[in-house]
């Protein structure tokens, strides 16, 4: 089985962030790590390679830096990566960022296409579902979890009341939430074999994707401080006033 998984290398959620003053855009330094929550779609990804005999392969689209976050996927254990970087392609909005990505997918050749639900730079939520489209393959939202039945795949989704169990043939676009799995923690021996795996970067042109951002921060404003709450003072009839702010807020 060919697996692929997304992943993201973000600016390091423990230091400050800063926007380019000129742009609006966030600052990505050299510097970045993985996104805390693809370690999820990663272990699902290891773990169907494992059961399939199959391979992983890391995508990612942004700025290559240093590479610290995808070095950290390749720790894991998967077995070479594919990054996108390229200039032309900054300020790309989700479908954009579905393009490329579905692009790549389509290039390497895949079983599986896991991802996670969102980036936690983006909040999103609609580049899984986009690239699912784009590729003409089912998409297995929102997956709590994750198995093999027979050729075909067998996920828990996810819903408010509960989960749905579906059951889908491949190729498909997976998107596993928080939780699903336990990601492992990378070993040393991992950990010196992530500097020697392939790695190959590609651009817009190399993807016959037209840059096309769709998108543009035109300001950017301080969230509004939290106001200060209205104290009732309870004469016998503070009730009413309690049910008067349910009714103002459709609670009842």
């Amino acid at each position: 089985m060919q697996v692929l998984v997304c992943v993201k290398q973000i600016p390091d959620p423990a230091s400050p962030s800063l926007l380019d003053p000129d742009t609006n855009r966030l600052v990505r330094p050299p510097e970045q790590v993985l996104d805390d929550t693809d370690r999820y779609g990663i272990e699902v990804g290891l773990q169907l390679a494992e059961q399939t005999d199959g391979a992983v392969t890391l995508l990612s689209m942004g700025p290559t830096g240093t590479m610290q976050g995808v070095r950290q996927a390749l720790a894991m254990g998967a077995d070479k990566a594919v990054l996108v970087d390229d200039p032309a392609l900054e300020d790309s909005d989700a479908l954009t960022t579905a393009k490329v990505l579905a692009a790549a997918a389509r290039r390497e050749g895949f079983d599986v296409l896991v991802t996670g639900v969102e980036s936690t730079d983006g909040y999103s939520g609609v580049v899984p579902q986009m690239a699912a489209e784009l590729l003409g393959v089912p998409a297995l939202t929102f997956a709590r979890r994750v198995e093999m039945d027979g050729p075909d795949l067998r996920i828990e989704r996810q819903t408010a009341s509960g989960f749905d169990v579906v059951l889908s043939p491949l190729p498909a676009v997976l998107s596993v939430t928080a939780g699903a799995v336990e990601p492992r923690y990378p070993t040393f021996r991992g950990i010196m074999a992530a500097r020697n795996k392939p790695v190959d970067t590609l651009t817009a042109a190399d993807l016959s994707v037209t840059s096309d951002p769709g998108q543009r921060i035109v300001s950017v404003a301080p969230a509004p401080e939290r106001q200060a709450g209205e104290v009732v003072e309870d004469g016998g009839t503070g009730h009413l006033r309690i049910v008067e702010f349910l009714e103002s807020a459709r609670i009842i």
